[in-house]
């Protein structure tokens, strides 16, 4: 959300998702990336319902050979973008609840400004 762009989130799960479903989640962790606009945070969580991941409570939990995976698909997706990325390093559940509440409230905020200039301009004669 430094960076402009919405906040990413990777919900592992069992089962192929369609494209804007709606699922519970839980955020156990983020990678923290940096890109040409900055910090570029990606949550991951597990879907609560999926009886594989909903145990899951801290990114820690992961096996390791999951994280890299996870590690090299951001990295990837970076690169079929045309973009460089750093990569730092995965944070636990805590971290990434703090940067979910951060891009809400930033959202939060954009949004209030976009429906005050909206107003402002049905006010406008």
């Amino acid at each position: 959300c430094e960076d402009g762009d919405p906040l990413d989130v990777l919900v592992l799960g069992q089962e192929p998702v369609l494209p804007l479903s709606i699922l519970r989640a839980r955020a156990i962790g983020v990678l923290t990336m940096r890109d040409e606009k900055g910090q570029d945070d990606k949550i991951v969580a597990v879907h609560v319902d999926d009886p594989e991941y909903a145990h899951y409570t801290d990114i820690a939990e992961l096996p390791p050979h999951r994280l890299r995976e996870l590690e090299r698909f951001f990295l990837d997706y970076k690169v079929l973008e045309d973009k460089t990325v750093e990569v730092d390093r995965f944070r636990g559940r805590a971290e990434a609840e703090r940067v979910v509440r951060a891009a809400a409230q930033l959202y939060r905020g954009s949004f209030a400004e976009g429906q005050r200039r909206e107003a402002r301009r049905i006010e406008a004669p």
